[in-house]
């Protein structure tokens, strides 16, 4: 808090002690209101009894804070922060107590319900001073321009708050609900809440920051009630269809892998070096270069097996023929009818089909699509 704080919040508290002396002692302020009140001011400008009937209503708490709480809820929203919030609740919680307190323990009546003329009407079970109107207005308005981030709006915004404060406290009193001091304290109150706001700024900070936690607490037990238990398995990638990486699986060509026959059917070896001659068929139907002892051999052990099945024939020491490498289909390869990695579409796209000619045509026939 700065020393020009410091200063002024010195000189309202003892013009807060005198007012209140003052009128407990039945000085010259109390004759004051006297006059005030015997002259009813509502009865010299009755043509703007009507508008000061609502205007007053700025000094209202329930209208006030609602205003003013929804802009600083929209300043907290957008800046993601609780501090506009905690310090109007800070100050309305300080203006309920100090203001609130000393209206219940003085007790002094309003001027419509005053009993004896020149009297202070101390004590008397009322709840009129200071006036609450002229506090609260000094209060919520104020907050408006204690919360200004910049100098230009923070200036603007005092001397507002200021005209607003000046405006209810008068009203108060044309209107007869209250005496001179009543709206002499009241502005001294507020304006003492609001010089003693950045005594509480730490204590406001802790409540943010436990606010916050709390807050996080609560969403992370949400996060792990509504997350899921566990995870599906994964579906086994087919043979020439794309994995988990996006790339097709890799087939070797020329293995000696064997598809399963059903019961009594002849197991038919995939790769191009297992090639056997079927029982019963003449070996110079199939071409010599493809038939070799060790099928021939093979042959004869299928036709001798219960079942017909024959076994795989491999070459010794791998599972390829010697004469025939195992080749694996990479990027250079031409893709198969499985592993193709584009679609009919865009393999049909891929070679455009030139047009025939009208002789062409006449002789072979319409291309089929």
């Amino acid at each position: 808090m700065s020393r020009t704080r410091v200063w002024l919040f010195g000189l309202t508290v003892a013009s807060y002690v005198a007012i209140v002396v003052g009128v407990v002692t039945t000085s010259k302020l109390v004759t004051l209101d006297w006059q005030v009140m015997l002259w009813r001011p509502y009865k010299q400008w009755p043509q703007i009894h009507a508008f000061l009937d609502y205007f007053v209503v700025l000094g209202q708490r329930g209208p006030t804070a609602v205003m003013v709480l929804a802009w600083l809820g929209w300043r907290a929203w957008r800046h993601r922060t609780l501090h506009p919030l905690l310090v109007l609740g800070t100050s309305l919680l300080l203006l309920n107590i100090t203001v609130g307190a000393v209206k219940y323990g003085l007790g002094r009546l309003g001027p419509h319900y005053a009993t004896t003329v020149g009297s202070a009407e101390m004590f008397a079970g009322g709840d009129i001073f200071p006036s609450g109107h002229t506090a609260n207005a000094v209060v919520t308005w104020g907050v408006l321009a204690y919360l200004a981030t910049t100098p230009r709006a923070r200036r603007w915004g005092s001397i507002a708050s200021a005209l607003l404060a000046l405006g209810v406290g008068a009203t108060t009193v044309y209107l007869g609900t209250h005496w001179v001091s009543d709206v002499l304290l009241g502005w001294a109150a507020g304006l003492l809440i609001l010089l003693a706001l950045p005594w509480f700024e730490p204590f406001m900070a802790k409540a943010e920051d436990w606010i916050t936690r709390g807050w996080n607490r609560v969403r992370g037990r949400r996060a792990r009630r509504t997350a899921p238990g566990t995870a599906l398995p994964a579906a086994p990638a087919l043979p020439g269809h794309p994995s988990g990486d996006g790339e097709p699986d890799r087939e070797t060509v020329g293995s000696t892998a064997q598809v399963t026959a059903p019961s009594g059917a002849s197991a038919t070896p995939v790769g191009p070096s297992a090639v056997t001659a079927p029982a019963g068929v003449a070996a110079s139907s199939a071409p010599s270069a493809s038939v070799s002892p060790a099928a021939v051999s093979a042959t004869s052990t299928a036709s001798a097996a219960p079942g017909g099945v024959a076994p795989t024939a491999t070459a010794p020491g791998g599972g390829h023929t010697p004469s025939r490498p195992p080749t694996v289909r990479g990027e250079r390869t031409p893709p198969g009818a499985v592993g193709s990695r584009r679609r009919p579409v865009d393999r049909q796209s891929a070679r455009p089909v030139p047009p025939l000619s009208q002789a062409s045509s006449a002789v072979h026939g319409p291309r089929p699509r």
